[in-house]
């Protein structure tokens, strides 16, 4: 893996001022929290006021952003594209890094991100959130695209940097692995958190994240039917709201499909689904209440998942299906991967560990020194270290004074 980490920050360039894009709170989505994370570590650990361009999706335009967003990339405007771009230009800032999902640009694709990138003189890194392994010619070739123009890609995983190599060709030297941030949290036992809830002694199993129908969690209740009848006191907590485009496109379907086999297993007293978009702090709460993570997602080639990262940092015992980036993060016995769509072998892992605490203890603690490096005060100074060898070059270039 190539590494950016140094023992002594001070060694490295202070990184030059970065404009932002993204998704951005209080848009309700995995990027837009990112973004807002990556921000605030960036400026915290520097000591700068970072500022935002946000991307808005159709019915977005009348939301509300904090004073730091200077501009909105409306998603299927193509003069918007023009006008950002023309504003990137013009910002004071020596660098963009833009967190790229496709799914937040628009065009066949996401094609419409080219062409920004194309229009923008300012040294930019692309931070890629979806790697995909066997991609279309199309998206093959739209990746491609991306990297050729970016200055710097970052991906989150060492997967995602094998991925961009071997089947996008990408130049090694290009790709910057950073992971994704974790809380920088104490390593703590679940007594106290479990209390704060009300939980008191119960065995606690979770899963977070905005809800759609590829988080698999028809098949964790269906562990549940199994895990109960060993462990009566087990909970299973599902932790957060329909995701947003969900919601507009089929409503709360899956919601209601998910509380339908609750009721019809009879399982009313041992799962509870926490309807919300939940904030940081009440977040962080309800890991360290918890005592198995789940995450039995169907998506094989997902390449990164923050929920699972904030389980790894926060030192939790996980059981997951073995997407890309669960492969890589459980590696080395932080945690135990079962086959897609296999409610037995949910059960059987999960009632393991209920039954074992001293195996329970050891991949907590695996888990929580190897999330060390995931820390958001960690993740910022490479951020830093890499906008500073970035911009460099184009600096030293706009100081250099030609003979008259």
């Amino acid at each position: 893996m190539q590494s950016r980490t140094s023992q002594n920050p001070l060694a490295y360039s202070p990184p030059p001022r970065t404009l932002f894009m993204g998704s951005f709170p209080p848009r309700e989505c995995g990027i837009a929290t990112f973004t807002k994370d990556v921000v605030d570590s960036f400026d915290a650990a520097f000591g700068t006021r970072s500022q935002v361009i946000a991307i808005d999706e159709p019915g977005g335009e009348t939301r509300s952003y904090p004073s730091n967003v200077v501009g909105r990339l409306r998603q299927f405007d193509r003069d918007s594209y023009t006008r950002i771009a023309a504003l990137i230009d013009a910002h004071p800032a020596r660098l963009l890094n833009v967190q790229h999902e496709y799914g937040l640009f628009g065009g066949a694709g996401g094609a419409s991100f080219v062409g920004l990138l194309e229009k923008i003189s300012k040294p930019t890194v692309v931070s890629l959130h979806t790697v995909l392994p066997e991609p279309s010619p199309e998206h093959r070739a739209l990746a491609n695209r991306i990297c050729e123009r970016a200055d710097a890609v970052v991906v989150l995983s060492q997967t995602g940097k094998d991925i961009l190599i071997n089947e996008y060709h990408v130049a090694p030297q290009k790709i910057f692995v950073i992971h994704h941030g974790v809380p920088d949290v104490p390593f703590t036992f679940t007594d106290g958190p479990k209390s704060s809830f009300g939980v008191g002694q119960r065995l606690v199993i979770s899963t977070f994240g905005l809800i759609s129908r590829g988080k698999g969690l028809e098949y964790a209740i269906e562990a549940m039917r199994s895990i109960v009848r060993s462990h009566p006191e087990a909970l299973y907590l599902i932790l957060g709201q329909t995701h947003p485009e969900v919601r507009r496109q089929e409503g709360e379907s899956y919601r209601r499909s998910l509380l339908e086999r609750i009721a019809e297993y009879g399982l009313q007293n041992n799962i509870k689904l926490v309807d919300r978009y939940l904030e940081f702090d009440e977040l962080v709460n309800y890991l360290a209440a918890t005592d198995i993570y789940l995450t039995p997602y169907l998506n094989p080639v997902q390449i990164v998942s923050g929920t699972l990262a904030y389980a790894v940092g926060c030192g939790k015992a996980i059981v997951s299906t073995p997407y890309l980036y669960a492969k890589e993060l459980l590696d080395h016995h932080r945690g135990f991967l079962v086959p897609f769509r296999d409610a037995a072998a949910i059960a059987d892992r999960v009632c393991a560990l209920l039954e074992d605490p001293a195996l329970r203890r050891a991949t907590e603690r695996r888990a929580y020194r190897f999330g060390r490096q995931m820390t958001w005060p960690h993740v910022a100074l490479e951020y830093g270290r890499l906008f500073a060898d970035v911009a460099e070059p184009h600096i030293s270039s706009d100081l250099l004074v030609l003979p008259a």
